[in-house]
């Protein structure tokens, strides 16, 4: 009986071993990154591609290329020397948001009279960067590519992931800070 005790008892300590941690896999090639960058790659090309077939469809319009890295062009253009939007001004706008074959996402009457406060508040880089080169009472139509609109996120609502955007914005007036 006791060699029997005496089994049981060294049966139950070997069996207590501890499980050994399993050691972390690392990719040390980078390849998810170099996929990830060529996917992106892939993807602006296809963007920039299909944002130029729509400029050459339109040649009644001057494009401009921003130098942010989207194109522009006004439908009322202020020629005198007026003011740009500068930090903290508010500037009160409206503006429609469309893919890029001319179906409305969001609507002027959907969104609303806008006042936004520059560099002070949150909206998309593309639209905060335009608004930048606006004056009071001009309008002008945005071609947006993806990362400068919602990018990889979109935004949460109607604008999937990785989608550019047209958006026409007229700026009422603009309120400086003083």
């Amino acid at each position: 009986m006791k060699l029997y005790k005496l089994l049981i008892v060294i049966l139950l300590v070997v069996s207590c071993k501890t499980p050994e941690a399993r050691k972390p896999e690392s990719v040390k090639s980078g390849s998810f990154i170099k996929e990830s960058a060529e996917r992106n790659k892939k993807l602006n090309e296809q963007e920039y591609k299909r944002i130029e077939s729509i400029m050459n469809q339109n040649p009644e319009y001057d494009f401009v290329a921003s130098q942010n890295g989207f194109w522009y062009y006004y439908h009322t253009k202020v020629e005198i020397d007026t003011i740009t939007p500068r930090f903290g001004d508010i500037i009160n706008f409206d503006y429609n948001v469309k893919d890029l074959d001319g179906n409305v996402i969001y609507s002027k009457q959907e969104i609303g009279n806008q006042n936004y406060a520059m560099d002070q508040e949150e909206i998309f880089t593309g639209l905060r960067e335009g608004l930048k080169l606006m004056k009071p009472t001009e309008s002008a139509t945005f071609l947006f590519p993806s990362q400068k609109a919602y990018g990889y996120y979109g935004d949460k609502g109607k604008i999937g992931t990785n989608i550019p955007l047209m958006v026409k914005v007229t700026v009422n007036n603009i309120k400086q800070n003083q």
